[in-house]
């Protein structure tokens, strides 16, 4: 046998061998790479639904915490007040200067917190008012959104409801119920200005231990959860722990906050927070949960009882609580969670209605559409502060507050806000305001007669609005309060 070159047939095999060995390295390979992706990808279940934990505190201000909300704006936190907690809450989340309540007053907000649409879409423009005229049942709330994106998802509403119907109708699994100001001891006389000290003061450390073990078992349970808190303080009356007051009483008076009692009652608010932020990081959620802060409107404008004030709590704002000036208005909004970079300020106008379709967003892939709302989601800020606009079905943000108040304005008015510029107009004689926010939020300079143009767009764009909503409509004399909307009859 000749022994000079291989035979033919074994060179094909080892060619062969080397060629299906490649193949099944590739093949594992791939395989790997593909295991590998898959893993890293978040999985469709309920342990990788993000959880959302929404404080909401009572006629809580723009400035009226230590957390300074606007970077250009050293009035945007208080001179006075202790809120160490928020700071940290504001440290690794971010903070919007121009986030707005829906109304001036609780109930109208709390109603659009929860639908995504405004008082005026609602026409529930005021506390106290029928509500037999408004779907609960029908409507898509945040707990009934995020079931339909995740039905593993449970819910719980503790503190003051403030609405009409019960948490339970609108989706929620565990609650206080459909509780008032009087269940976290609201008394409604002069006395609400006076303090008081209590070991559980507008029931914030028990509405705090109820959450906690709401977080507690969900976790446990690895359930995705929608907690919302909404305090009773800091709505009077003036509630603190004893030693909490008397810390603050030692401490030199601000120029502008200057109720020690009051004081008191923001740091121990400040306190639950600081515990639910404990418990996240106890429970190792920190990296799946969504911490939402926000007040209901603006602070009343002063504490009768302290001593003479020279400026509003809200100032640099106008006016307060009460009226759809800035002051009533403009509130705290700080939210934190997977994907939101530390420290960060929007300036972007957002409002209450905006919560609920910004929370769908957050929550996972979903193919729903909210029906006639006038909220936009958010969720592209969050993630990325450069970003500049909501989109929203409608163009502005919109306020309306259509009776006569006698602690406010007294006057009835509707307000929208869009881009640099709020119009304000007033029913009852058509008086009209326009004011550049950005240069001007004290709203101090009226701009109707340099931008005539600018005045008519909006004034059109509100008119136009309050019609194809049929909001509710000021005549002398409705107060919009007990009887059904059908009976008083006057709408746009």
């Amino acid at each position: 046998m000749r022994m000079g070159k291989e035979p033919i047939l074994n060179q094909s095999r080892k060619k062969m061998n080397r060629y299906q060995s490649f193949l099944i390295i590739f093949s594992i390979t791939i395989l790997f790479s593909l295991k590998s992706e898959y893993y890293s990808q978040p999985l469709s279940n309920s342990n990788n639904s993000p959880n959302f934990i929404f404080i909401l505190a009572d006629d809580q201000g723009w400035n009226g915490t230590s957390v300074q909300i606007m970077n250009s704006e050293p009035l945007s936190k208080s001179d006075y007040h202790y809120t160490p907690n928020l700071e940290k809450l504001a440290k690794r989340g971010i903070r919007f200067s121009n986030a707005y309540a829906s109304a001036p007053v609780c109930a109208p907000s709390r109603y659009s917190i929860q639908f995504g649409k405004t008082p005026a879409r609602l026409s529930l423009i005021r506390v106290g008012m029928n509500t037999s005229h408004i779907n609960h049942e029908e409507f898509v709330s945040i707990p009934k959104a995020l079931k339909k994106i995740n039905n593993e998802y449970v819910a719980a509403h503790f503190g003051k409801w403030g609405i009409g119907s019960t948490p339970k109708t609108l989706g929620y699994d565990d609650s206080d119920g459909p509780t008032k100001n009087k269940d976290g001891g609201f008394v409604n006389d002069r006395t609400q200005w006076n303090h008081v000290s209590l070991e559980d003061p507008k029931n914030i450390f028990s509405l705090t231990q109820k959450a906690v073990d709401f977080m507690e078992k969900n976790s446990n349970e690895k359930k995705p959860f929608y907690l919302q808190i909404s305090h009773y303080a800091v709505h009077a009356s003036i509630q603190s722990k004893e030693e909490t007051f008397l810390k603050q009483a030692k401490k030199p008076l601000g120029a502008q906050h200057i109720n020690p009692g009051f004081a008191a009652m923001t740091e121990d608010l400040d306190e639950g927070l600081g515990i639910i932020l404990d418990k996240i990081k106890e429970l190792g959620i920190e990296d799946n949960t969504y911490v939402i802060y926000m007040s209901d409107n603006g602070s009343v404008p002063n504490i009768p009882g302290a001593k003479k004030y020279t400026k509003s709590y809200n100032y640099p704002l106008r006016r307060g609580k009460w009226d759809a000036l800035e002051g009533g208005l403009r509130v705290p909004l700080i939210i934190a969670g997977p994907g939101i970079e530390n420290g960060n300020e929007s300036k972007v106008p957002v409002s209450g209605s905006d919560i609920l379709p910004t929370i769908k967003d957050l929550a996972g892939k979903n193919n729903f559409k909210l029906n006639e709302i006038d909220g936009g989601s958010f969720k592209s800020i969050l993630l990325d502060p450069s970003k500049l606009k909501v989109k929203r079905e409608v163009d502005g943000i919109f306020f309306h507050v259509p009776y006569k108040n006698g602690i406010a304005l007294k006057r009835p008015h509707s307000a929208v806000r869009k881009g640099d510029f709020k119009l304000v107009k007033f029913q009852d004689n058509g008086e009209l305001f326009l004011y550049n926010i950005t240069t001007d939020k004290k709203e101090s300079r009226n701009l109707i007669s340099q931008n005539p143009k600018k005045t008519k767009e909006l004034e059109k764009l509100l008119m136009n609005y309050l019609k194809k909503v049929h909001a509710p409509k000021w005549q002398e004399g409705i107060t919009w309060k007990s009887l059904p909307l059908s009976e008083i009859n006057s709408n746009y």
